[in-house]
């Protein structure tokens, strides 16, 4: 099997073909974030100049994937550093509050915060979000090459919503396994949940996939336990908005049926997220609280009312999964297989 060394040295040699994305930009007065409600077939920027523009921007996902949403809020500070004291004092709660079940938010203001606390420069903040930055885009990179020791040989995959480029600093969580995979030839076939109901796998996984020119299938949501009857798939990989301390781990919508399905189908499952996500202080998935979002969003389709009039609908955008049903957590410390509270313990305190 090739170690991590081997395949980060493939990986390496690829990464002007699958690390081009950037979907979080810093412009020393503004923040450009590319929007990603209006892919795939309108690439615009959006620009911040305030914290409240950020926070908006988070709010209406704009930008989304948690460790995206945590670099961003971490710009959104220095934005408001360059306003004063109080213009500080005031963004922090308000980004905080902007989406509340992604760790990487809170885990980067707090870092933020405390960069504030020991120095009140406002360069001293633009190094840390730039830090912040730049640590997820290595850690992805490092997790890519972990994660696809686990492959086997002649795989096939699949994939639930975005966690490639446009969700992170760059390279991705579980898409970066995949682009790995796929670059020290391990993956022959990438599938792709569609992810209703802002279809995140069809809009925006299946665009960065086209882009490298990874071979890629587009699925129903509904079609991915028949999926893996057939065979086709080995194993599920995906990403996480929080992870807690006995390994449960809380990700998009639709990810817990992933698991249950694939331990009936003998499919291998991975979830792929930075130290960041860990939380230590939740101890399992009970504890994390799932946002709810507009029933609207189920109720229309670009705009357009499918759903009679009087219809009603609910709307959690995440759900958890059991650490049980998780072959394996890999984060840019290492791998954790079979995870429950004591190998937590081991790699994360």
């Amino acid at each position: 099997m090739p170690s991590p060394p081997a395949i980060l040295a493939r990986m390496t040699e690829d990464l002007s073909r699958y690390d081009s994305i950037r979907a979080v930009l810093w412009r020393g007065d503004r923040l450009r974030l590319l929007d990603q409600r209006r892919l795939p077939f309108v690439e615009d920027y959006i620009d911040c100049t305030t914290p409240d523009d950020v926070a908006t921007a988070i709010r209406d996902l704009v930008v989304r994937g948690a460790p995206a949403i945590g670099i961003a809020a971490a710009w959104g500070v220095v934005l408001a550093g360059q306003r004063g004291r109080d213009a500080l004092a005031d963004a922090l709660p308000r980004l905080r509050a902007a989406r509340p079940t992604a760790v990487n938010l809170m885990w980067a203001l707090d870092r933020m915060q405390g960069a504030i606390a020991d120095s009140p420069d406002v360069q001293a903040l633009v190094r840390e979000a730039q830090a912040i930055q730049d640590e997820d885009l290595a850690a992805n990179r490092r997790m890519g090459a972990l994660g696809a020791t686990l492959l086997g040989e002649r795989v096939g995959v699949m994939t639930h919503c975005n966690t490639g480029s446009l969700a992170t600093a760059g390279y991705g969580t579980a898409l970066g396994v995949i682009r790995a995979g796929v670059a020290a030839g391990r993956i022959e076939r990438v599938y792709a949940g569609e992810t209703r109901p802002w279809l995140q796998g069809a809009r925006l996984t299946m665009w960065e996939l086209v882009r490298d020119g990874i071979p890629a299938t587009l699925v129903a949501d509904s079609a991915a336990a028949h999926l893996m009857k057939t065979g086709a798939v080995q194993w599920v990989v995906v990403g996480a908005d929080r992870i807690a301390a006995n390994g449960d781990t809380a990700n998009k919508i639709g990810t817990y049926q992933l698991a249950i399905a694939a331990r009936h189908h003998g499919v291998k499952f991975m979830v792929v997220a930075p130290s960041s996500t860990v939380d230590m202080a939740t101890p399992s998935g009970e504890a994390i609280e799932i946002e709810l979002r507009d029933p609207g969003e189920l109720l229309t389709y670009s705009g357009q009312r499918t759903v009679v009039d009087g219809a009603v609908a609910w709307n959690p955008v995440f759900d958890v999964t059991p650490a049980g049903l998780i072959d394996a957590i890999v984060t840019e410390r290492g791998i954790i297989e079979h995870p429950d509270a004591a190998r937590m313990r081991t790699l994360f305190t």
